[in-house]
């Protein structure tokens, strides 16, 4: 694990009369544009064309919706689905895409489109769309694959078809970014592949890149799944030096790892120490350790927790609230 370690060198609000607004939203037909529209309006009516084959409007819609500065979203394609029917609307779509002004416009809705497909878990069409760009010189970039590479090595875990994908980006005049290598080197990490994650690290050193809080949280996890603490303790400390702010997904990997070892007034602990900086982080942090050990019977010290977080002022939340219920009549 310590080879590892040292691999580490908006429109403003609608002053208008509620009784106004609200009139509006009544009346305003769900397939028209209203006077302020939203991303979410756009989305709406671009799957409403989409559904009905409407291209010529589906054109229209992504084009104007840019210029309101309503930016395509998760949902804009959403009338793509994994039926036959819907996929062979995918080279209608693609053409009419291909139609866009040039620029931003057309690059993010092919961006979309890419999202979209590999929200349904279609790599292989998502990188037809990619060749296209390529070929077609749409502004393929980084972050054209980054959902591509994330279906890959979080969802379908195939390791070796996300190495493919980064050689393509390379080919392809679009190089890894950080982003990109960070999704490789989460899942080298989670799989325990800590040989694979360090050649990550020094291709990262290689193209110039920094590391940041999602490629720390890789690395303690890595240590975490190793029974590594004193090195996931090494990379928080270095964090902390170099001034990278702590994920909490990096705060539960280290307690659950304590927990899990029977460790649980240093689970505590561990949140006191780190804690005081992020109010948010704070809340869900000894919130979530409260909820684990009341799980695990270990109301003394979830009684520790729960005290400390009102000295704080931290919310505790209803489910909270509930279990905590439960423990006032326990002895410990």
């Amino acid at each position: 694990m310590m080879f590892l370690l040292r691999k580490i060198s908006h429109k403003p609000r609608n002053s208008q009369p509620i009784l106004t607004v609200a009139a509006r939203l009544f009346t305003t037909p769900v397939n028209s544009i209203p006077d302020e529209p939203t991303s979410a309006h756009y989305d709406l009516l671009v799957n409403a064309a989409g559904v009905s084959r409407d291209f010529d409007n589906v054109h229209h819609l992504l084009t104007k919706r840019v210029k309101d500065h309503c930016f395509n979203t998760v949902n804009t394609f959403k009338f793509i689905t994994n039926s036959e029917a819907s996929l062979s609307l995918l080279l209608d779509l693609s053409q009419t895409l291909a139609r866009l002004p040039e620029g931003f416009t057309r690059k993010s809705a092919y961006d979309a489109l890419i999202s979209r497909l590999c929200k349904l878990g279609r790599v292989e069409e998502a990188l037809r769309v990619v060749e296209l760009m390529a070929r077609e010189d749409y502004g393929l970039n980084a972050c054209s694959f980054h959902a591509i590479l994330n279906l890959l090595t979080k969802k379908q875990r195939n390791m070796e078809e996300a190495r493919r994908v980064v050689e393509l980006m390379r080919k392809s005049g679009a190089p890894p970014d950080l982003t990109s290598y960070n999704y490789l080197l989460m899942g080298y990490c989670f799989s325990g592949d800590l040989a694979q994650a360090a050649g990550i690290l020094s291709a990262m050193e290689e193209d110039g890149l920094k590391v940041d809080a999602r490629t720390y949280d890789a690395l303690v996890l890595a240590a975490c799944n190793a029974g590594k603490l004193d090195g996931a303790m090494v990379l928080l400390r270095r964090m902390a030096e170099d001034g990278v702010p702590v994920l909490l997904s990096t705060h539960v990997y280290v307690v659950n790892s304590l927990l899990s070892r029977g460790f649980y007034e240093q689970a505590v602990k561990f949140v006191r120490d780190f804690s005081g900086k992020d109010t948010w982080l704070d809340t869900a942090a000894f919130g979530r350790l409260a909820v684990k050990l009341i799980k695990l019977d270990r109301f003394g010290e979830a009684k520790e927790v729960l005290d400390e977080m009102r000295k704080r002022g931290l919310v505790i939340v209803d489910q909270l609230k509930d279990y905590e219920a439960k423990i006032t009549n326990k002895k410990y």
